[in-house]
């Protein structure tokens, strides 16, 4: 039998932050025996990876052999901003299941753009939009608390809650994972109360503070991000910021901005004098609030329910096979 011909003269082009095409040629004997390409997929510090056989190599890629360009698209596995190897096998599969594969075409290399705002914020936020439901009334924002906290901060902090870099739970490449200074507050209320719920995730101590202590027409809204964590419900994370703050100047380059008053997520409305608050009910909200918070503002009390650990988000990662909120699945 004729070995399958292989790939060369690698062509890479169409670089986004989370995807490209990519092309080559190759020999047109035993052409029509290729059933698939195994595309060998590596961070430029390890590009030597692809000796080992396909299936022992985690970033090795299967695919149909379609028409050439083909586009690889994949935000779990690719980074922005981040330098790759690339090489390619030709296969053909056989009626026991197994692939004869072609020798390894040379490694060619190339760097993913950086994530633009534009695009990525905006297509993650209009699918935001669409789960995020009918929105109840709020009157607190929550989050969790160790037990005599509060005496630390005084003596420590001036009395404060001081911001801390966010964490790199969600999504693969957001622009506020490891950058964004802030701290985490929740939203969610239960719907026949409109309070915060009795079991908690985060803690058995919360901070209460009341929304228009950190939200109002002095703050500005950006929507940063929306994932999941191979579950039925969807994460949304909401920035506020002062206007004029060092919180807001970065979220007015990276993130997209939203309309205080009206947006899907979190509003704020003025009725008969009085600052009005509603949150989407059919996702979990949380906000990151980019100053210090005072705790003279709130309160500090132990929650009535249980702590379900199981739904903290701390460092978690996006489910990258879900087509509710990944961009790029379905394509």
């Amino acid at each position: 039998m004729e070995e399958l011909p292989v790939p060369h003269n690698i062509k890479i082009n169409n670089i986004t932050c989370d995807s490209f095409k990519i092309s080559w040629d190759m020999d047109p004997k035993s052409k029509e025996r290729i059933t698939h390409y195994f595309i060998d997929l590596n961070k430029k510090e390890n590009k030597n990876s692809n000796k080992f056989k396909h299936k022992d190599v985690p970033t090795k890629l299967v695919a149909k052999a379609v028409p050439l360009p083909m586009t690889v698209r994949g935000h779990w596995f690719l980074s922005p901003r981040t330098e790759y190897t690339v090489a390619v096998q030709t296969a053909s599969k056989q009626s026991d299941g197994d692939y004869t594969v072609s020798d390894w075409s040379e490694i060619v290399e190339f760097c993913t753009a950086g994530r633009n705002k534009h695009i990525s914020g905006e297509n993650c936020f209009k699918k935001g939009e669409i789960t995020s439901g009918e929105k109840n009334n709020l009157s607190l924002f929550y989050k969790k608390i160790i037990n005599d906290v509060k005496n630390c901060f005084r003596e420590h902090n001036g009395n404060a809650m001081q911001p801390s870099v966010k964490d790199n739970s969600g999504s693969h490449g957001s622009p506020i994972s490891g950058k964004l200074e802030g701290i985490f507050f929740c939203c969610n209320t239960e719907f026949n109360t409109g309070k915060p719920p009795q079991d908690s995730p985060y803690g058995r101590y919360r901070f209460e503070a009341p929304v228009d202590r950190l939200f109002n027409p002095n703050t500005n809204l950006y929507f940063g991000d929306f994932y999941c964590m191979y579950t039925a419900y969807h994460y949304v994370i909401l920035v506020i910021a002062p206007v004029g703050s060092p919180g807001d100047e970065f979220c007015k380059q990276r993130l997209p901005q939203l309309n205080i008053m009206e947006n899907k997520f979190l509003t704020c409305t003025e009725e008969n004098g009085v600052l009005v608050y509603h949150h989407a009910q059919d996702v979990i909200l949380e906000v990151i609030y980019t100053d210090p918070v005072d705790l003279s503002i709130g309160t500090v009390a132990e929650i009535s329910g249980h702590q379900l650990m199981s739904l903290s988000t701390a460092n978690a990662k996006k489910d990258p096979s879900c087509k509710t909120c990944n961009i790029s699945v379905g394509r």
